[in-house]
């Protein structure tokens, strides 16, 4: 049963979900199976780089960030699914040690003129390093089931 609705949900409200320490061995076994480039699975590939060390793929990081979405408030949500990413950046590469922790910011909530059972949520998600900077920012927008779908909103 959700406990967490779209009325929970409060524009400009930040909060800190989780942590994740990556490791080397993480990152390989990741592109081995969904981004086999060089950088992401040889160490010494990824020090002749760009990104001079082996790194995680974006696609890892993002894969990262939905688990600590999920562990830090989506399975306990009326979640309804989502009709996409807005946008999605990766400023700062993902090295083994880093440690990383997810950063929500609810930019807008909405609820649906058609369907007003649900509402809508614009969410700033960034997946943020123990340094400080970011792996990941992402808008993204998700559908939320609403806890008394009659009311009005003010």
């Amino acid at each position: 049963m959700p406990s967490i609705f779209f009325e929970d949900f409060i524009d400009a409200e930040v909060k800190t979900f989780g942590s994740h320490q990556v490791t080397a061995e993480e990152i390989i076994d990741f592109a081995r199976q969904f981004d086999p480039q060089p950088m992401h699975l040889d160490p010494a590939a990824g020090a002749a780089s760009l990104l001079g060390s082996l790194a995680a793929s974006g696609w890892h990081t993002i894969a990262i960030t939905m688990r600590l979405i999920c562990d830090g408030f989506l399975l306990r949500a009326a979640s309804l699914g989502s009709p996409g990413v807005l946008e999605n950046r990766w400023p700062n590469p993902v090295l083994p040690g880093d440690v990383l922790t997810l950063r929500r910011t609810v930019l807008e909530s909405r609820t649906s003129k058609s369907r007003p059972e649900r509402g809508f949520v614009t969410f700033r998600f960034e997946l943020v390093k123990a340094d400080g900077s970011l792996a990941l920012d992402q808008v993204c927008v998700i559908m939320f089931g609403r806890r008394n779908p009659g009311a009005r909103l003010a």
